[in-house]
């Protein structure tokens, strides 16, 4: 976000020179923005609809409502990660201004919360990254960084039909091989999944003996 909005400081002011907040705001809360606005809600929305076969496949932005969701849940989850943390580590502190149960809550936020984000990434955030139909079984982008026009018209129309009126696709070419690295990178990628989806496994696996014990 920080490098988002630094790029995009000469187009925060007018051709005064002036700053003018409905400028910034169009740009903080735009489609190459991370920060969730109504379109979202209407993504969503059609999205729910295709599911069931009620209308047509959504196009989307440059993020979708998933990945912003994924991006914002980080900083929810380090606060009270964080907060939790910092109860336990200074129980001693925390009891002259809170009660003492507050540190088993703190346990019990703490410890929930970090199985929640691993849970989350090892089913969820895999399946929307790597286990969806066109990416099975893995993503090669997190290694490469790159995709293929193919790509980028199929799975985020919206700003493939900006940078095609706007004549921006081709400062966006790459040139360059990645298959050569595909036999290095992709038995890493694929044992990282296999790890993920193993402590995925065993999280359910101890939840459920704790749920029926």
């Amino acid at each position: 976000m920080v490098r988002l909005l630094r790029r995009n400081t000469a187009e925060y002011r007018d051709a005064h020179g002036r700053f003018p907040l409905r400028r910034f705001f169009s740009i903080l809360f735009g489609p190459d923005s991370p920060l969730p606005n109504l379109q979202d809600v209407r993504d969503l929305a059609a999205h729910l609809r295709w599911f069931v076969g009620a209308g047509p496949r959504p196009q989307f932005d440059r993020f979708t409502y998933w990945e912003k969701f994924d991006y914002l849940a980080v900083f929810w989850g380090v606060t009270v990660i964080g907060i939790s943390g910092l109860m336990m580590w200074f129980p001693l502190t925390v009891t002259r201004l809170l009660p003492g149960w507050s540190i088993n809550i703190a346990h019990v936020i703490h410890s929930d919360e970090a199985l929640l984000a691993a849970g989350f990434i090892f089913t969820v955030h895999f399946f929307n990254s790597h286990f969806r139909p066109e990416k099975f079984p893995l993503d090669t982008v997190m290694f490469s960084g790159h995709i293929t026009e193919a790509e980028l018209r199929h799975e985020r129309p919206r700003p493939y039909a900006r940078m095609e009126a706007a004549g921006e696709l081709d400062k966006l070419n790459v040139q360059g091989d990645w298959s050569g690295w595909k036999p290095i990178f992709g038995p890493i990628g694929l044992l990282f999944l296999a790890t993920g989806i193993v402590l995925a496994m065993a999280i359910f696996w101890a939840m459920g003996r704790l749920l029926l014990s």
